[in-house]
């Protein structure tokens, strides 16, 4: 498919919207060159800055401080990292005059609900569900202004306004998409252009979820970003369990009449994770292996997401509900101990035959998970042997100096630093400990 076409008459996508939803909605870029043609930004930059002084109004200001490295050996520059700071809004209007000359970039969301002309750009956009359209963002950059590098995860049109925009997207599948950690936007740590185009007023560029790209400001210019709302899985389901939450009645809860007698040592069966998912009958659980209910055909692919393919793994449910259930509702939290205990000292302890104390606000559990098993700690979740999950799960204080393996030591140092288990001196014959 072309990845830059002109725009037509009466078809500002420089096709019908039936052949762009079906060649290029969330599959790939399009550039249209003049989908609106004599195109005049309806807002002027001090109206935009105006705005961004308002109290009920979004706006941020990126700005970039180009930083150049000396090159080892050589004498000359060469370009290194960038610096980046994020201001939040709202703005005093004295704060404009302290920006830099270059290098800045002004972004205020929802000017559509602001101003009926730039309300009146969506007209363009019917073909779209209303529902799904989010917002009419402005940005304003003086020469060289960018958000830097990135990647957005919901469609996005990006209409010229007024100046020009070099842009750079990158079609490779395998692009990196691995954040910078040095900065407190979300910008990529690598970024490799395949395409690149400057954008005059009227242009629009159209980028589906998933792409990298890189705007630049040539000159002063104000670029218009029509946003479509893509809620993440997560914020669907929390808002669904919100929702879900006011209908169910008090004495709906987790019910064990067919209860066998436990055996002490902290175990959560298969039988208890069936009672879970019996609680939650609005709940469809895949198979990946770990038990529970099967779903053919979904198996891999929950395998990789965790139950994205519209049913919870049955990996993801037990591990969740071994956190759960040993999260404490109290507010007491386990404490380190005021004097780590060293190396050396903490492997003689062990072999010594110290005993393992229990913090008493430290809820513990365990699941078989193959040969071995998960230990489940204050709502955290860690693999270690079979026996190390039964020592440290039950009611005893158990000792451990037959253990060698070293994940579970490195496990037990874990926990014992972090306050959830103490080594106690064994007793002596005959005496107190």
């Amino acid at each position: 498919m072309k990845i830059e076409v002109p725009a037509r008459a009466n078809q500002p996508l420089g096709m019908s919207p039936a052949t762009f939803l079906r060649d290029y909605w969330q599959k790939q870029p399009l550039l249209v060159r003049g989908a609106f043609p004599g195109f005049s930004s309806p807002v002027a930059p001090d109206d935009l800055a105006g705005l961004a002084c308002e109290e009920s109004a979004l706006s941020r200001i990126v700005v970039e401080t180009p930083v150049r490295a000396r090159a080892q050996g050589r004498g000359g520059d060469t370009p290194a990292r960038s610096r980046w700071e994020l201001r939040t809004g709202p703005f005093d209007e004295a704060e404009f005059a302290k920006l830099p000359k270059t290098h800045w970039t002004l972004l205020v969301q929802d000017v559509d609900k602001w101003d009926a002309e730039v309300a009146a750009l969506l007209d363009a956009f019917a073909f779209l569900p209303r529902w799904r359209i989010d917002d009419v963002m402005i940005s304003y950059a003086e020469d060289g202004g960018s958000v830097g590098a990135h990647v957005d995860q919901y469609d996005v049109f990006l209409l010229q306004g007024l100046g020009r925009r070099r842009w750079q997207i990158s079609t490779d599948p395998a692009a990196p998409t691995a954040f910078r950690d040095d900065v407190e936007l979300k910008l990529l740590a690598e970024f490799t252009p395949t395409h690149e185009w400057t954008l005059e007023p009227g242009d629009m560029l159209y980028l589906p979820p998933g792409v990298p790209h890189h705007g630049v400001a040539l000159g002063a210019c104000m670029t218009y970003s029509i946003g479509m709302r893509a809620p993440s899985q997560s914020d669907l389901l929390g808002d669904f369990v919100d929702h879900l939450i006011e209908t169910l009645p008090e004495e709906a809860r987790y019910a064990d009449d067919d209860l066998a007698p436990a055996n002490g040592d902290g175990e959560i069966d298969e039988a208890a994770i069936a009672r879970v998912v019996r609680a939650m009958p609005w709940l469809r659980i895949g198979d990946d292996g770990a038990g529970g209910p099967k779903h053919a055909g979904r198996v891999d692919r929950e395998r990789e997401t965790g139950g994205c393919s519209g049913s919870v793994s049955a990996s993801s449910l037990r591990t969740w509900f071994g956190k759960f259930i040993t999260r404490y509702r109290a507010a007491q939290i386990a404490a380190p101990p005021p004097r780590r205990l060293g190396d050396a000292a903490f492997r003689r302890a062990i072999a010594g035959g110290a005993r393992v104390l229990r913090n008493p606000w430290s809820r513990c559990a365990w699941m078989r998970e193959g040969r071995g098993a998960r230990l489940f700690v204050a709502g955290e979740a860690y693999p270690c042997s079979l026996a190390l999950a039964r020592a440290l799960g039950g009611d005893r204080a158990p000792t451990l100096d037959g253990t060698t393996d070293p994940r579970d030591l490195a496990l037990l140092r874990t926990l014992v630093d972090a306050g959830h288990f103490v080594l106690a001196r064994a007793p002596r014959k005959g005496g107190r400990p």
